[in-house]
C-alpha cells in the first residue's frame, strides 16, 4: 500500500481553489486514501500550520476550519502523527531545511519506510530529493 506524508500546502490546495490542477491531484489522493488503497500520514504540525493559514490568509471562521479538520482526521486511511522525534528533526533543521515545519514533514517521511511526501513546493521538493526522500509524482506544480 502506498504511504504518503502530507505537507501543509497540499492540504490547503485541496480545500481551497487557489490552484485547480493541484486540487484535482489532491482529490485523486483523497479518493485513494478513502478507499484504503493508500495511507495518508499527517504530522501534527501540519494541522497547526493549516489552521494558521486558513485564519490569517483565507480569513475563514474558526468553526469552518474546525469542521474541515474534523472531517479530515475522521477519514479512513488518515493517521495523525503526534509523536515528535526531535533528534531526527534536528538532524535536518536548520542546516538542510531552514523551515522547521518542512524538517518535521521530512523526518516523518524518513521514519516511514517507502513513504512519499505530498507537496507542491518546488524548493521543498529539491531539498527532499537531496536527502533521498521520495516525493509523490504529480502532473501539477
Amino acid at each position: 500500500m502506498k504511504q504518503y506524508v502530507i505537507d501543509t500546502n497540499a492540504l490547503l490546495s485541496f480545500v481551497t481553489d487557489r490552484n485547480l490542477s493541484q486540487q484535482a491531484v489532491m482529490a485523486g489522493v483523497f479518493e485513494q486514501v478513502a478507499a484504503l488503497q493508500a495511507a495518508l500520514l499527517c504530522p501534527q504540525n501540519v494541522i497547526a500550520e493549516f489552521v494558521y493559514v486558513m485564519e490569517t490568509v483565507y480569513h475563514q471562521p474558526k468553526p469552518s476550519i474546525k469542521s474541515i479538520i474534523t472531517d479530515f482526521i475522521a477519514m479512513p486511511g488518515v493517521a495523525i502523527v503526534d509523536k515528535t522525534n526531535f533528534e531526527a528533526i534536528f538532524s535536518l533543521w536548520p542546516e538542510v531545511f531552514d523551515d522547521f515545519g518542512d524538517a518535521v514533514v521530512a523526518s516523518c517521511a524518513q521514519a516511514t519506510k517507502g513513504a512519499s511526501v505530498i507537496t507542491f513546493d518546488r524548493r521543498f521538493m529539491r531539498k527532499l530529493a537531496s536527502c533521498r526522500i521520495a516525493v509523490m509524482e504529480s502532473k501539477s506544480s
